[in-house]
Formats: C-alpha cells, structure tokens, sequence
C-alpha cells in the first residue's frame, strides 16, 4: 500500500447495515501509468451484540470487523485492514469483490432446496471456522439430536415469520401503518 497515494474519494451510501455511518470510495493511483485500486473505506461502530457478549479487547471496532472477517471467509479480501482517522474507526475493502446474485423467486422448489444447501453449507464452514470443529462435533454427538432440534427451530422461525408478515399486512391494509411497494 505504501506505493498508492490517494488522489479521489467519494461518499457512499451503503446498505442497511451502513445507515448512519461514513463510507467512502477511494481512488489510489500507484507509480505506474495503470497502477491504480478502488478501495472502500466504512466506519465501524461497536457490535450490537456488545452489551450480552464476554468483553474482548481489539485496538478498535475496526480491528474487531477485520479479524472477524478474516475468521469466517474462506477466501478473505488482500486488501482489508483497518486504520483509525480523528478518532473514528474505519476499515478498507475492496470496492468490488465479485459477488454474484439472482432472482430467487425465479427458483422452482428443487432450485430453492439446492440453494438452502448452498447456503446452509457456507454458513456452516464459517462457524466451523471460528471455533474448533472437533469440539462443536464432539459436543453435536453423532445422533439426530442437533438435527431434530433445528429443524424444529427453523419451521418454528419460519411459522412466526408467517404470522408476523400477516399481522404487518393486516395493518398496511386497515391503514394503521403506511407501506409503499416497488420502491
């Protein structure tokens, strides 16, 4: 990094996750004539989980996102870091990783089963790479326990979501909340 200045930047809106924190997209040119990244800068805030979890210390939010990220991706981006600017907490990325997406309503139920698999499998390995993987297997057992347990929890979140999208829905209807659709 130290062969980059940076020579533009630009405020970004982000995501949900991001509504209320300062963002950046930078351009950094290097020595040679096309020797230039797009990096993303995002403030890091505390964890909203801070206040029910065992303290631990890192040198700043930043660091804490940084090393969780590097935890849980298979394939991490060479460009993350962390640094700290007038005592606000930030971390670089790259601006674009690849990420690909699609229409999931387009899924028919077998494309929708394959893609819970998919996603069940990368949730898995995540968590699995953030604790030891023997101990959560030893502690798992071998029978259908675990199993039977989250599939009970998942038709139940999956119930309750069904209920509450009902109730939301009845009360867009009713008026007694305003909703705007294709937004």
């Amino acid at each position: 990094m130290g062969r980059f200045k940076m020579t533009d930047g630009a405020l970004r809106v982000g995501g949900v996750g991001s509504v209320g924190t300062r963002c950046t997209v930078s351009l950094l040119e290097g020595d040679a004539e096309h020797d230039a990244l797009i990096l993303q800068q995002k403030e890091a805030g505390p964890s909203s989980l801070e206040a029910y979890l065992p303290r631990i210390e890192f040198t700043s939010q930043a660091q804490r996102v940084v090393l969780g990220q590097r935890l849980m991706q298979a394939a991490s981006d060479i460009f993350l870091g962390w640094n700290e600017i007038s005592g606000n907490d930030f971390y670089w990325r790259q601006l674009k990783d690849q990420k690909e997406s699609f229409d999931m309503q387009k899924l028919d139920e077998r494309g929708m089963g394959s893609y819970l698999g998919v996603c069940a499998v990368c949730l898995a390995r995540a968590h699995a790479r953030t604790g030891d993987a023997a101990a959560i297997r030893g502690y798992m057992g071998s029978g259908t326990v675990f199993d039977q347990a989250i599939s009970q929890f998942a038709v139940a979140y999956a119930d309750q979501t069904a209920r509450d999208y009902l109730l939301l829905a009845e009360a867009v209807k009713s008026g007694q909340i305003e909703a705007e659709t294709g937004v």
